[in-house]
């Protein structure tokens, strides 16, 4: 297959040579043509733009910094992939976009015959390079079939999401999810460190604790997302004191406890429901609330992912 791949920067020149690996035909494309070398000194072939690259290619490939720099890409009338991509032909977009781009790009290509997923990856550099990452897919199920094969060149864990901006969701509930937890770690350990325990110290006492034994998302199994918060794994009323100490703790020490003092009104707030003694993470159905919105997994379905992961 004919493979098209735009954008050969931190993490798309290892996917693209990963394609090579494999042993497709590249046809590639960077705003830096010296960024394409290694590329073309390995057989790939330089195109002077993104039409250039759709006209050369079955399926096309893009991973770029900013949403404004994918519709650039996608769809400038001289140069961009519109004016490129025929019917029966597919374009992947690998970047952090904004699924209401991408939503607007997918019927835009759509209107052409040209099949358009959000597809965006996860693992950082090291994990584009060795190919172990995470492609979060938003788009026509049965037409990613179809290229599947492809996308595993690039990463081992592609992972149908869901119709067009499915994938793009998902990529920003994980990384929001990782600066805010990023957030939290840094405000509690200047906490610790200010309190009077060397940072090494605290950080190999904490990694083998609960949170720090178990992967970031799946606590969510347990309470959050079934809905279950009967009979309490560890109380609400527990948790609050450990927070209130907590705070209490970096008062002491004048270190300022923004994400804690939030976490303890969000508790202090759940307690006054009458919620003391649920589970702790009862505190959460307080964002459902104002969200609008009841999650509820079925308990065999979080089973089955978690079952599948132990094999």
């Amino acid at each position: 297959m004919k493979i098209g791949f735009i954008g050969l920067g931190t993490m798309g020149r290892h996917m693209a040579a990963n394609l090579q690996k494999a042993g497709h035909e590249l046809v590639v494309h960077d705003v830096r043509r010296e960024a394409a070398e290694s590329h073309v000194k390995a057989g790939a072939r330089w195109a002077d733009s993104p039409r250039a690259v759709a006209e050369g290619s079955d399926v096309v490939f893009a991973s770029l910094p900013e949403p404004k720099d994918v519709e650039a890409v996608a769809l400038d009338e001289k140069t961009g992939l519109l004016s490129g991509l025929t019917a029966g032909k597919a374009f992947f977009d690998l970047s952090t976009n904004s699924p209401t781009v991408v939503r607007k790009l997918h019927a835009v290509f759509k209107a052409r015959g040209v099949d358009m997923f959000d597809a965006p990856v996860s693992g950082g550099p090291k994990g584009a390079e060795s190919g172990r990452l995470a492609l979060w897919i938003g788009g026509d199920e049965d037409a990613f079939k179809k290229y599947k094969p492809v996308v595993d060149a690039i990463g081992d864990q592609a992972y149908y999401v869901g119709p067009i901006g499915a994938g793009s969701v998902a990529k920003l509930v994980h990384n929001c999810a990782g600066y805010m937890v990023q957030t939290a770690m840094a405000e509690v350990f200047t906490m610790g460190v200010k309190a009077g325990v060397d940072p090494l110290t605290i950080w190999k006492a904490v990694r083998q604790g609960a949170g720090g034994r178990r992967r970031t998302f799946d606590g969510l199994a347990d309470q959050f997302l079934p809905g279950t918060f009967d009979p309490p794994w560890f109380a609400l009323r527990l948790a609050h004191k450990d927070v209130s100490l907590a705070v209490q703790l970096g008062r002491e020490n004048k270190v300022p406890m923004r994400l804690a003092n939030m976490t303890l009104e969000e508790m202090t707030e759940a307690m006054n429901r009458g919620w003391a003694d649920r589970d702790s993470r009862v505190a959460m159905l307080l964002q459902e609330e104002r969200a609008g919105v009841e999650i509820k997994v079925p308990a065999a379905a979080l089973k089955e992912v978690l079952d599948k992961d132990k094999k």
